[in-house]
């Protein structure tokens, strides 16, 4: 029984050709490409007796990675060119770590790799190393001063060696630790309640630097807070925020005597608890007053304002009153007669409102009279104070306050600790204790300070607020001329003519 010849066409590989008594003959590489080759071979000299099928004399390959290559045709590829940009990417002691970019010019052969050679300056290079665009050339002598070349192989050969233009002296460099504080973490950072947290502050030092955290003076041993050192940066992170987390961090870095630190302020939020304590002080006319404390919980930050509702006990509908009240008491004002009120009083911090209100432990009636029940003597207590304004000069302005006391206290308006008398520029006016100073057309001059005194015979009370008064865009007048020259350009435009300014 005769053998036959196989002749196997293998992707990404050259054909390879069983041996065979009766194997093809005369087989040859005839040409090479980027990504190809082609095969040319003879017929075996006897068939076995069988006709050979599906045996080309000539078969090329697409898409060819070339493995192996074989000797005799070696005269048709070239070495590439030199590889380029080659840097020292970090020296230690007894290393140096580098780096380089692949040759400009490559061709058929490819690349099989790299050969890093390396000397003490002022002798021959010895020691080659294998190595792929980058390289880390241990067991260096410490002192010395090295030279450095690379050569790309393939084969054809070498390549022309690409050098380091200056010898490299083996040693440590050192670097003082330095933290690169990011400038979204040079104020306080402020996050919810179960939202994540999660900071990356980068460094630089050299030796590698020894990284600790710590929570307002103490080392950081807090599960829920994750640390993640490179040589780079450190990562900070928490998954879900909670309230005990918020504090002062430091971030140290130290390389043996020397050492640098940065804080980071984190603030953990929700919203505040409702207003406590509220109830109605007091009921003249057709208005109460409110007062109540602050809320137990302030949900870690500084409440901002509140927000009064008023519902009276026929309806029980909800209407709000104030918004973003500052202070701790307020006057409600517009009480329709014969009705019964009760309120209800929110807290406000940056987060929003709180959940839950502060209902008022007693209501408000206001008679069918429209008054109150005998009051009680008491001093003066203004219930709203004066604001800060600005207004622009020309516009009418106001200024309002609220106060309650009896007997009927007098009230006095000051600016700049002087009485406002008869001035017709005033107005002065009083609503059952709401009262309010109206200024007609304000100028530049009517800037300042501006009081308001309330006197009986138990006592007085005062408040204050600064007005300003900016003033308004001059415009200059049109004059002649330049009435002259609106008119010349408006008929070398050939435009209508423009309208009198006169």
């Amino acid at each position: 029984m005769f053998k036959c010849s196989t002749v196997l066409p293998i992707k990404n590989t050259y054909v390879i050709i069983m041996p065979s008594l009766f194997s093809p003959s005369n087989v040859e590489c005839t040409s090479v490409g980027e990504d190809f080759g082609t095969i040319t071979w003879d017929p075996p000299a006897f068939d076995g007796g069988v006709p050979i099928k599906g045996t080309p004399e000539t078969y090329t390959a697409a898409n060819v990675q070339i493995l192996c290559r074989p000797p005799w045709r070696k005269q048709q590829f070239t070495p590439t060119g030199e590889p380029t940009r080659l840097t020292v990417d970090d020296v230690t002691d007894t290393t140096c770590a580098l780096k380089w970019r692949p040759p400009e010019k490559i061709g058929a052969g490819g690349i099989d790799g790299y050969i890093i050679e390396y000397c003490i300056e002022g002798s021959k290079y010895t020691q080659p190393v294998l190595g792929k665009n980058q390289y880390r050339v241990k067991g260096l002598p410490m002192g010395e001063k090295m030279l450095f070349r690379v050569v790309a192989v393939n084969i054809a050969g070498r390549s022309p060696p690409v050098t380091l233009s200056q010898a490299v002296t083996i040693r440590e460099i050192v670097e003082n630790p330095k933290i690169r504080v990011p400038r979204n973490l040079r104020t306080k950072l402020i996050r919810l309640v179960g939202e994540k947290v999660n900071l990356v502050i980068p460094f630089q030092g050299k030796p590698h630097p020894v990284v600790t955290w710590s929570k307002d003076g103490v080392l950081l041993e807090d599960k829920t807070v994750g640390i993640r050192t490179s040589h780079v940066d450190t990562i900070f992170f928490i998954r879900s925020a909670e309230r005990t987390h918020s504090g002062k961090y430091t971030l140290s870095v130290q390389i043996e005597n020397v050492s640098d630190s940065a804080d980071v302020h984190i603030q953990v939020i929700e919203k505040p608890g409702p207003p406590v304590a509220v109830h109605v002080a007091e009921v003249w006319g057709f208005n109460a007053a409110l007062e109540w404390k602050p809320p137990k919980d302030d949900g870690n930050c500084e409440i901002i304002g509140y927000t009064i509702q008023k519902a009276d006990m026929k309806t029980k509908d909800w209407f709000t009153v104030f918004e973003h009240n500052r202070r701790p008491s307020c006057t409600v004002p517009d009480l329709v007669m014969g009705n019964e009120y009760f309120f209800r009083v929110f807290s406000e911090n940056i987060c929003g409102l709180s959940v839950e209100a502060g209902i008022s432990e007693n209501t408000a009636i206001v008679g069918k009279t429209g008054s109150a029940p005998p009051p009680v003597n008491c001093s003066p207590k203004f219930t709203a104070p004066l604001v800060d304004r600005s207004v622009i000069a020309g516009y009418a302005a106001a200024i309002s306050c609220a106060v309650r006391g009896y007997p009927k206290p007098k009230i006095i308006w000051m600016k700049n600790n002087m009485i406002i008398g008869e001035d017709p520029r005033f107005m002065i006016r009083n609503n059952q204790g709401v009262l309010t100073l109206n200024i007609r057309k304000p100028s530049m001059f009517d800037g300042g300070k501006y009081s308001c005194r309330a006197i009986n015979d138990l006592g007085q009370d005062e408040v204050e607020c600064r007005l300003e008064v900016r003033g308004m865009l001059n415009f200059p007048s049109i004059t002649p001329v330049s009435k002259q020259r609106l008119f010349n350009k408006a008929q070398r435009d050939k435009s209508p003519s423009p309208r009198s300014f006169d």
